[in-house]
């Protein structure tokens, strides 16, 4: 060993780690970070403008029966959003946000899917 390397071995040793504990360490999230799409679906027209614009397909429009009789509210596939925010952009009602929640690692992908219940009054907030 060199005494160039004993002298940057010693100095690494006496600094603080530079990266974070992250289960334990956790990051301030920004403000306008885009995690799960959440879709309030009473403000929900119907228009399926977001699955129009939608780049990666992720939104699909579904047909759900209410009080009112058959109404279409868009079904998303979170495992193939790539988080963009064009649906909400498009949305004329603001129906569709993002939740700060980004640890959606699964062993089951149909726990990835945000859709509409068949009555209105419960769930409100899109998550599954």
């Amino acid at each position: 060993m060199s005494l160039s390397m004993v002298r940057e071995l010693l100095r690494t040793l006496l600094k603080k780690p530079v990266t974070r504990k992250y289960p334990f360490e956790r990051r301030e999230l920004p403000d306008r970070y885009r995690g799960k799409i959440v879709i309030d679906y009473d403000k929900c027209i119907g228009c399926s403008l977001c699955a129009r614009f939608c780049p990666a397909i992720a939104i699909k429009m579904v047909f759900i029966e209410s009080e009112k009789g058959r109404k279409r509210k868009p079904m998303v596939y979170v495992y193939r959003c790539i988080f963009c925010g064009q649906c909400s952009l498009v949305c004329p009602r603001k129906a569709i946000s993002y939740s700060k929640e980004f640890e959606l690692a699964t062993y089951n992908k149909e726990e990835l899917v945000v859709e509409p219940k068949s009555s209105e009054k419960g769930d409100s907030n899109g998550t599954s």
